[in-house]
């Protein structure tokens, strides 16, 4: 009996009263005076798999925006910190003690300061609301094995070994993400912005979503923004309700914010490798090779993998190893198995091997080809092709070009050969959706793209004397 009142005593101690939201929580796991601490911590681990974060005039306009936003919350004993991540993937997420972190990918997608502010807004909140704390002290996420931070800024994000980020960057709850809504739209109302504009940001998200879905082939849902902050199909609607309940703001400063943004890179940058014109680029590592036409490229952190139409696929990476490419193949990727057909072979005078066999993949009879290229002394670039049965002379060809194409970037390439980016242009008289999404360097449905890029609806003009975001090679 002394036990459980004890134990009682002890929870009617770590519950308070939130000052944002005027709840009484159970954070107790996670007092608000280990909050900075705790912070710092998991930062630097992000830091340490993220590499470092953007720097320059929009870093600055980003944390610029942030600070004034966060000078409108209830909590002052936050010291806010606002950081820009050289990632394509649209996302945005929290630590407690005010480190909020935004993806470049997520500043191409919106239209607005006041779209800016909204999502940083809606981070803080998650931070005045001590979700993290709550959940924490609630055993939501018990466990300290080691947590994958892929859903903040996807590809294949590399590991941090802590609780903290699991914690973090998982999905928050309905009710959670609801009540970052609310205050977020609360802090944009306070800052001077429009208020809806959390809602027009919610919805341009939920329209990329589907659009990335589609040319995927999958569900709406992928590794994006919603993978850590899940959209209900009434979230939109909710925010919408909650910004009528603040005088009415028509501040956006869209123009301010397209400047700002103008020249962003849009997809991967030169420091994580990027497609053009069926080749590979790696600027910063000096490689590039070809792949078959057709193919799709997903570039992750630690590898790179190409699917084609076919069935075909193929994954290209990295490994350390100081033996010769034969000794390499056969005892160390292989480990003596079906080393039967291996061969040295030279890759554009760097030495490697070559293997051949019969696989099976998810049940299909496939051609299994390895192919290891030593690209400097202890470092070899791979090849793993998955080959469907029967798939044509001419294909092959291509696959033996993919293996033999590897090779160092000249300097002229490293100079002229450059990621995508996103421009501003003023709509001409006369100016269509179709003409303005004629210029647009993206594959798929150049249209959808536009729209998207720019918070259309199917429906909606073109205005000239307008700016409009443009991706262009």
């Amino acid at each position: 009996m002394l036990a459980v009142t004890l134990a009682g005593t002890a929870v009617i101690a770590a519950c308070s009263v939130n000052p944002a939201t005027g709840d009484r929580q159970f954070t107790g796991m996670l007092p608000m005076a280990n909050e900075a601490a705790i912070g710092a911590q998991e930062h630097s681990k992000i830091q340490a798999q993220f590499g470092n974060f953007m720097t320059g005039p929009v870093a600055d306009y980003v944390s610029s925006i942030g600070q004034k936003v966060a000078q409108n919350t209830e909590r002052t004993d936050v010291q806010y910190r606002f950081y820009t991540i050289d990632s394509p993937i649209v996302n945005a997420f929290a630590l407690p003690g005010g480190y909020i972190y935004i993806s470049r990918g997520l500043l191409t997608l919106a239209n607005s300061e006041a779209e800016l502010a909204a999502v940083l807004g809606h981070e803080i909140g998650h931070v005045t609301g001590r979700h993290a704390a709550e959940r924490m002290s609630k055993g939501t996420l018990a466990g300290l094995g080691t947590a994958v931070l892929g859903a903040a800024v996807g590809g294949g994000v590399a590991q941090a070994a802590s609780v903290g980020a699991n914690l973090y960057l998982s999905s928050y709850s309905r009710s959670q993400e609801h009540q970052s809504d609310e205050l977020g739209v609360r802090y944009l109302a306070r800052a001077g912005y429009n208020p809806q504009a959390m809602a027009d940001f919610l919805s341009s998200l939920d329209a990329q979503s589907k659009l990335e879905a589609k040319a995927a082939g999958k569900k709406a849902g992928g590794a994006n923004y919603f993978s850590t902050h899940p959209l209900t199909t009434d979230r939109v609607r909710e925010a919408r309700a909650e910004a009528t309940k603040f005088p009415a703001i028509n501040v956006e400063n869209r123009a301010r914010y397209l400047t700002q943004i103008n020249g962003l890179t849009y997809g991967d940058s030169s420091s994580q490798g990027f497609t053009r014109d069926n080749r590979f680029y790696h600027p910063q590592m000096g490689f590039t090779f070809s792949y078959p036409n057709g193919a799709k490229v997903t570039n992750g952190t630690s590898q790179v993998a190409i699917n084609h139409p076919n069935g075909t696929v193929i994954v290209f990476d990295a490994a350390k190893s100081s033996s010769d490419p034969m000794t390499f193949m056969t005892r160390e990727w292989l480990k003596g198995q079906n080393t039967g057909t291996a061969e040295a072979i030279n890759v554009n005078g760097n030495r490697g091997a070559m293997a051949s066999f019969s696989g099976n993949v998810s049940g299909r009879a496939v051609t299994v080809r390895l192919v290891a290229v030593e690209w400097q002394p202890g470092q070899y670039f791979r090849f793993q092709m998955a080959i469907p049965k029967n798939v044509g002379s001419s294909f092959e060809r291509e696959l033996k070009d993919t293996a033999y194409s590897l090779r160092r970037m000249t300097s002229a390439e490293k100079n002229s050969v450059k990621p995508k980016r996103l421009i501003v242009l003023t709509a001409p008289a006369g100016s269509t959706v179709a003409s303005m999404a004629s210029k647009m360097a993206v594959d798929g449905n150049k249209q959808e793209y536009f729209l998207v890029l720019n918070g259309m609806n199917a429906s909606e003009p073109v205005v000239a004397g307008q700016p409009y975001k443009i991706v262009i090679n």
